[in-house]
């Protein structure tokens, strides 16, 4: 018997709610990994994701976490696909999970509309002066960078533009 797949509501909630494992406070939906999610009549689910970096140490844990998600949800088959291209952006990052990485002290990044180096001022998580510095390019993790305010003088991390 030939199964039609079909875009599941069910199953898209239960994959949207994965939190990202180096930013909890954001779910892999906020940061736009999440691409599609579809489920047949068998009770099978594929989900396709692009990692934020094709390096990322995370992305293995991410399909960890989907599997055990969507099987604990009752489906019997979770096939996780990574696709690349085209690569993920911060652009993909929703208002909601912009809200979130700056409602726990990590400076969102700004829009990419093409591709432009220089970066005039990262707003501080804390106090929104624009008076800060980058300490290290690498803060946390490889996808963030240590920033510190001239203001307020506290450190944040900055998830850096992509």
């Amino acid at each position: 018997m030939v199964t039609r797949a079909v875009p599941s509501t069910r199953a898209w909630e239960v994959a949207a709610s994965v939190p990202d494992p180096e930013l909890p406070v954001v779910t892999i939906e906020d940061l736009g990994i999440l691409r599609d999610v579809i489920e047949d009549d068998q009770c099978r689910v594929h989900v396709q994701i692009t990692p934020t970096y094709s390096g990322c140490p995370a992305t293995e844990t991410i399909r960890e976490d989907l599997v055990t998600r969507l099987s604990e949800a009752g489906y019997r088959q979770v096939c996780v696909e990574l696709v690349l291209a085209p690569a993920w952006t911060t652009d993909w990052i929703t208002p909601r999970g912009l809200e979130r990485l700056a409602a726990h002290g990590i400076a969102p990044p700004g829009r990419v509309a093409g591709v432009v180096d220089l970066v005039l001022g990262v707003r501080c998580p804390r106090c929104g002066s624009t008076r800060t510095r980058e300490v290290s390019r690498f803060g946390s993790t490889a996808c963030k960078a240590l920033r510190v305010c001239r203001e307020c003088r506290e450190p944040f991390d900055h998830l850096k533009p992509l």
